[in-house]
């Protein structure tokens, strides 16, 4: 083991191996140790931003975990939501998120985004804060995604 990391490591095992590269700066991580860190294999690039400690267990639901992450205010919905509680056999293509109405399109390649705009208070009714992988996802409730707002909505998108 590369003693050279062993505190940034820990930085990361404090977060259960997962972290932005902002928040690791943040946390005191250097951002040319973190690149550093990746080619060393001290450390796995899980999408834009993202970094896994590569000692640690791959992620389990890694769409769900990378979107949460990259963008903070979004919510799982739809069919993203309903396929996570089991609730249908549709197998989402794109991760389907909700947006307070003021908040900007994220830009992010991978994984695709549906993004829907809702009221500011809309968006805050019905949120399950989840901890998946460590790390903690907000995704509508089971009655929030089985009949209300969202299924209108998906509807007049014809």
């Amino acid at each position: 083991m590369n003693t050279k990391y062993t505190a940034f490591k820990k930085v990361f095992e404090n977060h259960n191996g997962l972290l932005r590269v902002s928040e690791a700066i943040r946390l005191g991580v250097p951002e040319h140790i973190v690149y550093e860190m990746v080619q060393k294999g001290e450390l796995v690039k899980e999408a834009r931003g993202v970094y896994r400690l590569a000692d640690s267990d791959p992620l389990g639901n890694p769409d769900l975990v990378q979107v949460s992450l990259l963008v903070p205010k979004g919510v799982i919905c739809l069919i993203s939501a309903l396929y996570f509680y089991d609730l249908t056999t549709q197998i989402p293509h794109s991760i389907y998120i909700a947006l307070p109405q003021n908040a900007g399109r994220p830009r992010i390649k991978y994984p695709p985004l549906e993004v829907f705009w809702v009221t500011n208070s809309l968006h805050s009714v019905g949120v399950d804060e989840l901890v998946l992988d460590g790390v903690k996802v907000k995704i509508y409730d089971r009655e929030k995604n089985g009949g209300g707002l969202f299924q209108i909505q998906e509807e007049s998108r014809g």
